[in-house]
C-alpha cells in the first residue's frame, strides 16, 4: 500500500522520513492522541517524563479532486493531502518528536484510530514509532498499554485505507452520474444508499397500503366487591352488524367470569450495551440522536469515565465484571447478583473489545453537564443490570362472557413485579403495573357498559433513527462507527426529514434511490452491502490483499456506470393532480425536482413557464427587472420566488452566481444592526439581516456573499463586554449572550455561578 504527501510517495515496508529526528538524551516521551480532552485525561496518569499532546482528528485526507485521489491504474494507491487547518498541528509535533527520546501513538483502539497512527508515523517521519491501545481511559489501563506496545498495525491500516477508498470511488463515480441524468449537486454512498433504500422501500409499503376497517368491542365490569375493569372482546369484527349484535348481546346478558389464568414469568436482563444498543436506547429514552448520543459518549470516554464506545461486542472483561458485581452487591445486596457472560450475534464482532460500560462501576453519576449524566447513567444501569437476577412478575388473565353465550369472550391482562431482580437497576425498562381484582372461576360480574370503536388497520411505521439503526446491523451493513454517520448524511443531503424521531423520506430522496435502484440495484443490495462490509474486515484479519477486493469491485463497477452514460435524463417524476392545471395556459402539468424539493411545471415547458408549488399554489415566473448584472454584466437581473421567498438573481445563472434579496423582502429582514467585520475591514456598509437557511432562522451580512458574517440568533445591537462581538438574543433565563461561542460571555448562566 502506498501514499503521497507533499509530492513524496512513502510506502508501509519502506517509509522515507520527511525530518531528522534528533533523539535528547534526557528520556523524554512524546505521547500523540487525537483530542485535546483526551490528552488531558491521559497527562494525569503518566507523571514527569511524558509529554502528551493531540492531533485533533485526522491530519490527511484525500483530496476533493476524484481526479487527483486514488491512481486506479496504479494499483488503488490513495493520494493524500495535508488537511490544510493542520499544517501548524504537524509544525507543532514534529518539533516535539524532534526532542523526544520516544514517541507513542496512542490514538483509538479501532481502525480510523490505526489509521491516524499510520498518518501521524508517515507525515511526522516518525522511526518505529510505539503504538499503544486501551479501551478504557484510566491508570491501570493506560499504564497497562505502556508496558505493552507493539508496532503499528499494517493490515488494520490497510483495512481502513480500502474502505476510505472504496467509499471515494463508489461515491465519487455514481454521484457524477446521478448529477448528469437526475440533478446536479446529488449524491450516492456505499453504505448511505443502501440505507436510503432501506427506507424508501418502507415508503412504499406505505403508499401501496389499504387500510381495512374492523371494531373494537369492550365492557365496563364490576365485581361483586364492587372493584371494576374492562375487558375487551378477544375477536375483532370487520363488519358493522357484527359489532353491534356483539354489543347489543353483552347490554342485554348476565356476566359471568370464565377462568382466570395465572403465571409466573421471568425477564431476564440485557446484555450491556454496544454502539447500536446505546445510540437505539438512548434514542427511546433520552430522545437523543445516534450522533448527539456519540459525541456525549465521546466526552465521557475521553474523560476516563467510559470504555471506548464504538464497539460491537458485549462482552465484559473479568476484572470489570467482578467489579460490576461488587457494585451489584453492596447496592442492591446479595439475593440481586447473579454473573452472566453475553456473546454477540454478529458474525463480524470483535470479541476482544469490551461493551461499553462504566470504568469505576461504584460511581453512580458522573459528567460535566446534565446531558453526560443521564447517558452515563443509562450506561451504569444497563451494565449493573446486565450482572443482576431475573425479575418475576406474574401475569393474570381474567376471561369473561355472557352466560348465554352466543358471543366471543373478553379478556383482561394484568401484570405485577413480585421480585424487582435487575429491574431494580434499569428501572426504565420496567414499565407500569396492571394490578386486577381478584375473581374465581363463575364469579358473578356486572355490566356498567358496553361499546364498540370503529378504527382502521395501520400502515407499517416509518422507521425512527432507533429503528433505522437495529435494521442497519440486522443487515449487516455499516458498523458501529457508521452508524451515527449514515444518519446524519442522508439529513445533510435532505434525502430524509426528521419530524420529531421519525425519518421520513423527501422527494429528492425517493428520486435518487429510485435512480441508484433501477440502474445498479445489485450494488446497493443487503447482500453485496453485507459481503463487502465482512470482505475489509478480512483485509484486517490477513486474509485478503488490499489491491484484489478493490479490483475485483471497481473493474465491474466502473463498466456498469460507463454502460448508463447513454440513459435519457430523468426530467419527470410523474403526472400532477388534473386539478392543478397550469396557470398560464391551463395545461397539463407534471412533477418536477429542483433543488428546494419537488414542483409542478407545465409539460409545455419551455415553452410555457408556468409552475407550482407541491401544494398547488402558484410560483410566479421569473421576469426581468430592467438591470444588468454588476457581476457578468452581460446578464439581467431576474426576479424569482425561490423557497425562501422572492430574491434577483443573473439570467446566466448558474454561469454566474450573482444573488441579491428582493428589495421589499430585504427591507423586512434588515435589523439596524451594523456588520462588525465589514465595519472593521473598511467595506461597503453591511448591516445584519435575517436569512433562512435548510437548518431554520439565522442573521448574515447584507454584503454576502463577498461578507460571510453570520451568527445563531437577532444581534440586539450591542457589543459584548468581554471580547467586543455582537451580542445576540438568548432564551427567556438568559435573554442576551455573545454571539462568539468561544467567550465565556456565549454561556453568561456559567459566568453567574462561577460567582
Amino acid at each position: 500500500m502506498t501514499a503521497q504527501n507533499n509530492n513524496k510517495k512513502t510506502t508501509l515496508s519502506k517509509r522515507r522520513s520527511t525530518a531528522t529526528i534528533r533523539p535528547i538524551s534526557n528520556g523524554a516521551k512524546l505521547v500523540i492522541v487525537e483530542s485535546p480532552a483526551k490528552a488531558k485525561t491521559i497527562e494525569k496518569y503518566l507523571g514527569k517524563g511524558f509529554t502528551v499532546r493531540a492531533s485533533v482528528g485526522h491530519i490527511r485526507d484525500l483530496p476533493k479532486s476524484n481526479k487527483d485521489a486514488v491512481d486506479v491504474k496504479g494499483g488503488f494507491v490513495p493520494r493524500y493531502q495535508i488537511v490544510k487547518e493542520k499544517q501548524h498541528v504537524i509544525d507543532e509535533l514534529h518539533k516535539e518528536a524532534a526532542r523526544a527520546d520516544e514517541v507513542i501513538l496512542a490514538t483509538d483502539p479501532d481502525r480510523e484510530g490505526e489509521a491516524i497512527a499510520w498518518h501521524l508515523s508517515e507525515t511526522i517521519g516518525l522511526k518505529k514509532p510505539k503504538r499503544i491501545v486501551f479501551h478504557e481511559i484510566t491508570e491501570g489501563a493506560v499504564q497497562n498499554a505502556l508496558a505493552h506496545p507493539r508496532g503499528i498495525d499494517e493490515e488494520l491500516v490497510r483495512a481502513q485505507e480500502a474502505r476510505r477508498v472504496l467509499d471515494r470511488l463508489f461515491g465519487y463515480d455514481l454521484s457524477g452520474l446521478i448529477w448528469k441524468k437526475v440533478r446536479y449537486g446529488l449524491s450516492a454512498g456505499r453504505v448511505q444508499s443502501p440505507a436510503l433504500r432501506i427506507i424508501m422501500e418502507r415508503e412504499r409499503e406505505i403508499r401501496a397500503f389499504v387500510p381495512e376497517k374492523f371494531w373494537v368491542v369492550s365492557a365496563d365490569l364490576k365485581t361483586k366487591d364492587g372493584a371494576s375493569f374492562t375487558a375487551t372482546c378477544t375477536e375483532e369484527p370487520k363488519e358493522e352488524k357484527e359489532a353491534e349484535r356483539i354489543v347489543k348481546a353483552a347490554r342485554g346478558g348476565a356476566w359471568r367470569v370464565v377462568r382466570v389464568e395465572e403465571s409466573e414469568q421471568k425477564r431476564s436482563a440485557r446484555a450491556p450495551f454496544t454502539t447500536s444498543t446505546l445510540q437505539q436506547t438512548a434514542s427511546t429514552r433520552l430522545g437523543f440522536s445516534p450522533s448527539r448520543t456519540m459525541r456525549i459518549a465521546q466526552k465521557l470516554y475521553e474523560a476516563g469515565h467510559i470504555t471506548y464506545m464504538r464497539t460491537d461486542s458485549p462482552n465484559l472483561a473479568k476484572e470489570a465484571q467482578g467489579a460490576i458485581i461488587g457494585a451489584v452487591r453492596d447496592e442492591f445486596g446479595e439475593k440481586y447478583v447473579s454473573p452472566r457472560t453475553y456473546k454477540s450475534k454478529s458474525k463480524s464482532a470483535q470479541e476482544a473489545h469490551e461493551a461499553v460500560r462504566p470504568t469505576d462501576a461504584k460511581k453512580m453519576s458522573v459528567g460535566a453537564n446534565e446531558e453526560q449524566k443521564k447517558l452515563y447513567e443509562l450506561i451504569r444501569a444497563r451494565a449493573l443490570a446486565s450482572q443482576m437476577a431475573d425479575a418475576k412478575l406474574l401475569r393474570t388473565k381474567i376471561v369473561a362472557n355472557i352466560q348465554e353465550d352466543g358471543i366471543p369472550d373478553f379478556a383482561v391482562t394484568g401484570s405485577q413485579v413480585i421480585f424487582d431482580g435487575w429491574l431494580a437497576a434499569d428501572t426504565g425498562a420496567r414499565g407500569e403495573d396492571v394490578e386486577l381484582p381478584k375473581v374465581a372461576e363463575k364469579d358473578p360480574l356486572a355490566l356498567v357498559e358496553a361499546r364498540s370503536e370503529g378504527k382502521e388497520t395501520q400502515p407499517p411505521a416509518r422507521y425512527s433513527e432507533a429503528g433505522l439503526v437495529k435494521e442497519l446491523e440486522k443487515r449487516g451493513i455499516g458498523r458501529p462507527s457508521t452508524y451515527a454517520s449514515i444518519i446524519k448524511t442522508l439529513d445533510d443531503r435532505g434525502y430524509v426529514e426528521k419530524q420529531g424521531r421519525t425519518l421520513i423520506p423527501t422527494a429528492t430522496g425517493d428520486v435518487v434511490s429510485s435512480f441508484i435502484e433501477s440502474n445498479f440495484g445489485e450494488y446497493i443490495s443487503d447482500t453485496f452491502t453485507a459481503e463487502m462490509e465482512n470482505e475489509l474486515d478480512d483485509i484486517a484479519d490477513g486474509k485478503r490483499k488490499y489491491e484484489k477486493t478493490l479490483k475485483d469491485f471497481y473493474t465491474p463497477f466502473a463498466k456498469a456506470v460507463e454502460g448508463k452514460a447513454d440513459i435519457p435524463k430523468i426530467t419527470s417524476m410523474g403526472d400532477a393532480p388534473e386539478e392543478f392545471p397550469c396557470p398560464i395556459c391551463g395545461g397539463d402539468m407534471e412533477y418536477k425536482l429542483s433543488r428546494n424539493g419537488r414542483f409542478m411545471s407545465c409539460k409545455k415547458f419551455p415553452k410555457c413557464l408556468g409552475a407550482r408549488k407541491e401544494d398547488g399554489s402558484e410560483i410566479a415566473p421569473p421576469k426581468e427587472i430592467g438591470e444588468a448584472c454588476p457581476k457578468c454584466k452581460d446578464g439581467k437581473l431576474m426576479e424569482r420566488e425561490g423557497r425562501f421567498g422572492r430574491f434577483i438573481a443573473c439570467s446566466n445563472y448558474p454561469k454566474c452566481k450573482f444573488v441579491k434579496q428582493d428589495p421589499a423582502e430585504e427591507a423586512r429582514s434588515k435589523t439596524g444592526v451594523a456588520c462588525p467585520v465589514c465595519t472593521k475591514e473598511g467595506r461597503e456598509k453591511g448591516e445584519m439581516a435575517e436569512r433562512r437557511g435548510r437548518f431554520g432562522i439565522f442573521y448574515a451580512c447584507s454584503n454576502y456573499p463577498d461578507c460571510k458574517y453570520a451568527i445563531k440568533a437577532k444581534p440586539t445591537g450591542h457589543a459584548c463586554e468581554m471580547c467586543g462581538a455582537l451580542m445576540m438574543q438568548g432564551t427567556k433565563t438568559i435573554p442576551e449572550r455573545c454571539s462568539d461561542k468561544s467567550c465565556p460571555n456565549h454561556n453568561p448562566h456559567k459566568l453567574e455561578k462561577k460567582k
